[in-house]
């Protein structure tokens, strides 16, 4: 049976060093909500685990994800910006058959993980707008193994 994964960029962030401590703007703020709220009217999402980069603006979209449907974060510490996509592939395997799955993470690691899934090349991921959502399907989580089902921007919720 096909699994579920659902790869999400953080809101829109405020400029500023150090990085792992920029916050989400106004705007990101808004975009996060506005999507957690059209996952929460979603019904085929039950179960699902919701794991969040240690970046703060990461975390702040996970935690309105969070919010939206009554569900926790945990912390993911391969999710940040620079990690490698097959060490995300790889944690992924570990996790087969525990139910869909949802990282928030960071440019590049967002666009190259659903790349390297979706293409199997890691520099063919999709460009991904703030607070965008790509839902993937797998048998097994393995380069050029997953289908793309759907790429949702928070543009396309107004």
């Amino acid at each position: 049976m096909a699994e579920r994964l659902l790869i999400m960029r953080h809101g829109e962030a405020s400029p500023g060093s150090p990085d792992i401590y920029r916050p989400l703007t106004e705007r990101g703020l808004d975009e996060t909500r506005r999507v957690g709220a059209w996952l929460a009217g979603r019904d085929d999402l039950a179960g699902l685990r919701l794991l969040a980069s240690p970046y703060r603006r990461a975390r702040q979209t996970a935690d309105a994800i969070a919010e939206a449907l009554g569900h926790e974060v945990e912390s993911l510490s391969i999710l940040t910006p620079d990690d490698p996509p097959q060490a995300v592939v790889d944690w992924l395997l570990e996790q087969a058959g525990q139910g869909p799955l949802m990282l928030v993470s960071h440019m590049p690691l967002v666009g190259a993980l659903t790349g390297l899934l979706v293409e199997g090349r890691s520099d063919r991921g999709p460009g991904f707008p703030t607070a965008a959502v790509a839902e993937l399907e797998a048998e097994v989580w393995a380069a050029d193994c997953a289908r793309l089902v759907r790429f949702t921007a928070p543009a396309d919720l107004a």
